[in-house]
């Protein structure tokens, strides 16, 4: 049976690909494919393991077809998602979008479509960085505090004791409920 590469991919811990899976999976069976899942939690602009291993499994044949909810999952940027989907072309590997159903048409407009649909994603992602800049800039000028919340130096020092008794960093760090790198720090600041 021939095989789909099944690409789930959030953004963070606090998102999951299971709003993702159920559509993917759906779409993969009703084309006649068996599924092998390929799930990341990593932001589209940053290296990604599991992307790359999935592109490694088409190039060596052993997917017929790579199947995403969207295509901004597989590329925030214009020339990423124009690259992948015309590489996956040349390798006769089959790209299948719940999304964008016409990514699985062939024909002189689909490399157009391919690149305005690589844009949009990579116009979204601009956007959101655009409003979050914006809205640090809006808490930094109404005088808020940003980043992570002040570690208790009352938990430091207790780190900074069980230290003392024989603990490790990372020991101490965490039966006192505090990050390593703050018990680090606290330990060379000594």
């Amino acid at each position: 049976m021939k095989k789909a590469a099944i690409y789930l991919r959030v953004s963070t811990e606090r998102q999951a690909v299971e709003n993702q899976r159920a559509e993917v999976e759906q779409l993969v069976r009703a084309r006649g494919f068996e599924p092998v899942v390929y799930e990341e939690v990593e932001s589209a602009a940053k290296a990604r393991p599991v992307l790359d291993k999935m592109l490694d499994d088409a190039r060596r044949g052993q997917v017929q077809a790579v199947a995403l909810w969207a295509l901004d999952r597989l590329h925030r940027s214009l020339p990423g998602a124009v690259n992948t989907v015309l590489e996956l072309d040349r390798l006769g590997v089959q790209v299948l979008s719940v999304r964008e159903p016409w990514l699985d048409t062939s024909g002189p407009v689909r490399p157009l479509l391919v690149a305005i649909f690589g844009w949009v994603a990579q116009q979204e992602r601009e956007r959101l960085i655009e409003r979050t800049r914006a809205g640090i800039a809006r808490a930094r000028a109404q005088g808020k505090r940003l980043g992570r919340p002040a570690t208790s130096p009352l938990k430091v020092g207790a780190a900074l004791q069980l230290i003392e008794g024989g603990l490790s960093i990372r020991a101490a760090a965490k039966q006192a409920g505090v990050a390593r790198e703050v018990v680090r720090k606290a330990v060379a600041a000594r």
